[in-house]
């Protein structure tokens, strides 16, 4: 059996969805029924229950507000990890989490691989190296998965925002100085499930293929709802945001792909597939 963890997300509910899919067995507890943060609250949950893999898709992702909430970002995304990824020890099953391009400081302009040195340049991000790092420690059955920009059905994103602006807005600003790689939570769990039956642990980039700047994406967007008002370039300075961004986090999925034998579809492709998945939701 799966225990899900963070299954009301993005992620979390595109697990649940291809779990039904292929008829395999899972828990998905919601936070009022299991505090991660807890480790006594994690040992009495999983206490009595026959276990083969514990995948989290929890996270504090609210880049910005982290910088005044640092305790609560780092209980989330370092130490919830690395206590699933203790008990999952004991259990011998496997423990798969999941970080993020943000560890990264974006100097480097060419795609960062799995041995690239990290280097945080926000709470957030220095919660998410340290989780990494925790993780490792505590168990070498683990399997921890960087990705870029989600998104997906579950929760609120830059794509469903773009759409909304859309409809509100005749002039966009958007940012042409962050760049990586939109991600679609639905490739990203097929294609992590595929590499977590590898049985090959560590560390590993997974990632829509493409560059794009938030300005890119959201021209796509935009293009595709025939939207006809000014968008316009802008840099991330302008919006004096409390929390730095790495410039370019592209990640190579290089390593993954090689061991899935597959290659990740492209970001448009995969924004395209959203909207069918909206339209066929909307019917």
């Amino acid at each position: 059996m799966i225990l899900l963890t963070g299954g009301t997300g993005q992620l979390g509910r595109e697990f649940q969805n291809l779990f039904k899919k292929l008829g395999i067995e899972y828990i998905a507890p919601g936070r009022d029924e299991l505090d991660i943060t807890d480790i006594n609250t994690v040992k009495n949950f999983i206490e009595g229950k026959e276990i083969g893999f514990i995948i989290n898709c929890a996270a504090y992702n609210d880049v910005d507000r982290a910088e005044t909430e640092p305790e609560k970002c780092f209980a989330v995304n370092s130490l919830a990890p690395a206590n699933l990824a203790l008990e999952a020890k004991k259990l011998g099953a496997v423990f798969v989490t999941y970080s993020s391009d943000f560890v990264f400081d974006g100097w480097k302009n060419k795609p960062y691989t799995e041995f690239d040195i990290p280097n945080p340049i926000s709470i957030y991000s220095e919660s998410k190296s340290e989780g990494e790092k925790r993780v490792f420690a505590a168990y070498e059955k683990s399997f921890v998965i960087r990705t870029s920009w989600v998104f997906g059905m579950g929760n609120n994103n830059f794509v469903k925002s773009v759409i909304s602006w859309s409809k509100e807005r005749k002039k966009l600003e958007l940012v042409d100085d962050q760049v990586s790689s939109p991600t679609y939570s639905k490739d990203l769990a097929e294609y992590s499930w595929k590499l977590i039956n590898s049985g090959k642990f560590g560390l590993y980039h997974l990632s829509n293929d493409g560059v794009a700047s938030k300005y890119d994406e959201g021209k796509y967007i935009l293009r595709k709802l025939g939207w006809k008002g000014e968008l316009v370039k802008v840099k991330t300075s302008k919006f004096n945001l409390p929390a730095k961004r790495p410039e370019y986090s592209k990640l190579s999925s290089q390593k993954s792909e090689k061991i899935i034998g597959m290659k990740m579809p492209h970001w448009k492709n995969a924004i395209d597939r959203f909207f069918e998945e909206m339209e066929e939701g909307d019917q």
